[in-house]
């Protein structure tokens, strides 16, 4: 008989380590897509600081373009600033969805830029633009790999918290759902309409 109080008290010993697992897990993964997001954070701040020195450069060339050149700064300053407040918290799902509308912005006032030097020979031949554009070519990418990785670790986390039994310990201990980085275009992409009938 003396093994039933050991058995009673060995139950919630049980229970409390199986839930400080589970609070482990979720801590583990909370940090994990902060993480990722620090890397978002390094690649978006030199995309951030790569632009000011493209329109520095396009400015001697397109000098009666300035609404082009005054959008793309504008919009880098949205984003600069959009990029603080998600980098305060990045599980704030508000401060991602603005973060991801602004650089979506920023991107649809860098490709009006590129359509615009495209028309300037000179400009296309600098070589500081090309070798800026080459940089910021290869920052895009690194911002879309680093991007994917942070969505990944936000859906693993995600799931972490609403299976059970996670999503007890995740609603008592407010571990709360993150927003995935979705970068939006500023214009929808249709598909082309073909008609053959006159």
């Amino acid at each position: 008989m003396l093994w039933l109080p050991l058995f009673m008290l060995a139950i919630p010993l049980i229970i409390v380590l199986f839930g400080a697992g589970i609070y482990n897990s979720l801590v583990t993964l909370r940090n994990r897509f902060k993480n990722a997001f620090a890397q978002i954070d390094v690649q978006l701040t030199r995309r951030h600081d790569l632009i000011p020195n493209l329109v520095e450069t396009a400015k001697g060339y397109l000098g009666h373009e300035r609404e082009t050149l005054e959008s793309v700064v504008r919009a880098r300053a949205a984003a600069v600033s959009g990029l603080q407040a998600a980098k305060a918290n990045p599980g704030d799902a508000a401060s991602i969805q603005a973060l991801g509308g602004a650089e979506g912005a920023l991107t649809g006032a860098l490709g009006r830029l590129m359509a615009v030097a495209e028309a300037y020979p000179d400009l296309k031949a600098n070589q500081t633009m090309m070798q800026l554009s080459e940089e910021l070519t290869a920052t895009e990418n690194k911002v879309a790999f680093t991007r994917q990785a942070f969505n990944d670790a936000v859906m693993s986390y995600n799931n972490a918290c609403e299976v059970f039994p996670n999503n007890l310990m995740a609603g008592v201990f407010g571990f709360r759902p993150a927003e995935a980085l979705q970068i939006t275009e500023p214009t929808v992409r249709e598909a082309p309409k073909v008609s053959f009938s006159k």
